[in-house]
């Protein structure tokens, strides 16, 4: 029954688009104002975890839409005939017979499969109550871990446990919390890792798994992207750099002949030794470390490694082997810079996660055990599902959502779970002194780091500005009008005094010729003559 499939096809495809577009029109738990803090308004998980479950709806609606276009146009393509064939008998004959016919089929299939469930398109895509019994979150629960907090933050650690077991890396103590901050740089400074080291098997499945992760974080966070598109514009652009011998850490290596190197590595402001990998500030201890053993050895293990043949190898070989090795060692190197480029790329797509992942490290590190278990049963009740709630709870939480009033005698700062904070962190940042600023516009700032930072805001530079003072640097913890207005005084009298004092200085010659000041002159003609009354 050709027709009967193309008609049922069609009906799936108004239903998915009719189920897109009630989702897309629909805001998941209207954004409200949680409370006051650093960040301002923010989301709660529940609401995240709201959003990315509609988004995944939808993408899978896309997904069927075009599995069921793709059916649908090998239906009318017909090119086996079954469409036309069922068309002719319909058309010609007798139509009662034809339809006895069909009639039988069905009722022969529903004999032989008595309990073949019926689908109601009508039902399928629609949007369901939650007291309807769907559990709609669940793929999105087991889709992130609680580190990640339903895509707000990263989750690293399995990675950075993997990054301090890498040779070259075991000597030094990266915590967490630097690792976010390097985690996708490859050159030297930040990676201490040598050229030589990365060609290792350890190495290539760390990046590798890093790569995975990150795309996997952006397949799930952004469902409604188009992600391959965006993927695929990396790896043209790997190519083009790959091919320029532009990537990053894998340039052409050549042996540097002379006293200089070349000062592209490292900082930038010193020698680097491509063969050591050390950069030095001095040019001499540069030159006399070229003549050491450990810059010879260096310099001979770079060479064999250049050539793809150890020490042991070279003798051993043909030219055939050394050929195929040199081509197996481009290859994997060109695997692992790409896994490289695409971590970058990945990193610089995801800044503002994480900015923000580092924030809540450093949130948490300042939080006792027991006030990070608060905040997950807090996590856990909050995203407790409707459906478990008493049949009439739904409507109070919506009702008294507005007017729920935290307890907070104190009046201490809210956190970004509309919570007040700590009693003892409120007194450790100082939070309870008050530093007034009248060139502010007698503006009052909560806390010494509230008070220092606003040196750098536009509020104070542009009240200094208006009062006309154009050096903003140099008055710094001045809060009061009349003391800047007085500095500035100052400074322009000083520069005045310096500028008109250079310009009348009297000018001296002695009878060799030589120029000096007056009053210098005056000194050396008083020390002439005494020297000559001696």
């Amino acid at each position: 029954m050709i027709l009967e499939d193309q008609r049922f096809l069609h009906e799936d495809l108004e239903r998915l688009e009719q189920g897109i577009s009630d989702r897309a029109l629909e805001d998941p738990r209207q954004v409200r104002k949680t409370g006051t803090s650093l960040s301002g308004s923010i989301l709660t998980y529940v609401q995240i975890r709201d959003r990315l479950n509609r988004d995944h709806q939808i993408s899978g609606f896309l997904t069927r839409i075009q599995q069921q276009s793709k059916r649908l146009l090998d239906i009318y393509n017909d090119t086996e005939g079954l469409r036309s064939k069922e068309i002719q008998s319909i058309s010609t004959g007798d139509p009662f017979d034809e339809f006895y016919k069909q009639l039988n089929e069905i009722k022969d299939f529903h004999r032989r499969y008595p309990n073949e469930p019926v689908e109601n398109l009508e039902r399928a895509y629609k949007r369901k109550a939650p007291g309807e019994g769907e559990s709609a979150t669940a793929e999105i629960d087991h889709m992130f871990t609680g580190e990640e907090a339903y895509g707000r933050f990263l989750d690293l650690t399995s990675p950075h446990e993997d990054y301090l077991n890498l040779p070259g890396v075991q000597s030094r103590r990266v915590t967490y919390l630097q690792y976010l901050n390097i985690f996708d740089h490859f050159t030297p400074p930040q990676c201490p890792i040598k050229r030589s080291e990365k060609t290792t098997d350890q190495y290539f499945n760390y990046v590798g798994n890093l790569a995975e992760y990150l795309e996997g974080f952006l397949r799930r966070t952004r469902p409604l992207d188009n992600l391959d598109k965006t993927f695929a514009s990396f790896d043209q652009e790997f190519e083009k750099a790959w091919a320029a011998k532009e990537v990053p850490g894998w340039g052409s290596e050549t042996q540097s002949v002379g006293p200089a190197a070349p000062v592209t590595e490292g900082t930038g402001e010193g020698i680097w030794c491509r063969d050591c990998e050390k950069e030095f500030t001095n040019e001499n201890v540069y030159k006399n470390h070229l003549s050491g053993k450990k810059h010879i050895k260096a310099a001979e293990s770079r060479k064999a490694n250049a050539n793809g043949i150890t020490n042991g190898e070279i003798d051993g070989r043909s030219s055939t082997k050394l050929s195929v090795s040199s081509t197996a060692k481009n290859l994997k190197e060109r695997a692992i810079a790409e896994r490289e480029w695409r971590i970058r790329k990945y990193a610089s797509t995801m800044e503002i996660v994480r900015s923000d992942t580092r924030v809540n490290v450093e949130r948490r590190q300042g939080m006792t055990e027991r006030e990070r278990q608060q905040e997950l049963d807090a996590l856990f009740a909050e995203s407790a599902e409707p459906s478990l709630r008493p049949s009439g709870a739904a409507d109070d939480d919506s009702d008294s959502s507005g007017d729920e009033k935290i307890y907070n005698p104190l009046k201490l700062p809210l956190a970004w779970d509309g919570k007040p904070i700590p009693y003892w962190l409120y007194k450790l940042h100082g939070l309870g002194v008050e530093f007034n600023c009248e060139i502010c516009g007698n503006f009052v700032y909560m806390g010494r780091r509230a008070f220092d930072k606003h040196f750098n805001e536009a509020r104070h530079i542009y009240g200094l500005k208006c009062l006309g003072i154009t050096n903003t640097t140099l008055f710094r913890e001045i809060t009061n009008i009349e003391d800047a207005l007085k500095l500035w005084d100052k400074i322009a009298r000083d520069k005045k005094k310096e500028k008109t004092g250079g310009e009348n200085v009297v000018q001296m010659e002695d009878a060799e010729g030589n120029v000096m000041p007056e009053k210098v002159y005056y000194e050396y003609v008083c020390f002439l003559s005494l020297a000559l009354y001696c």
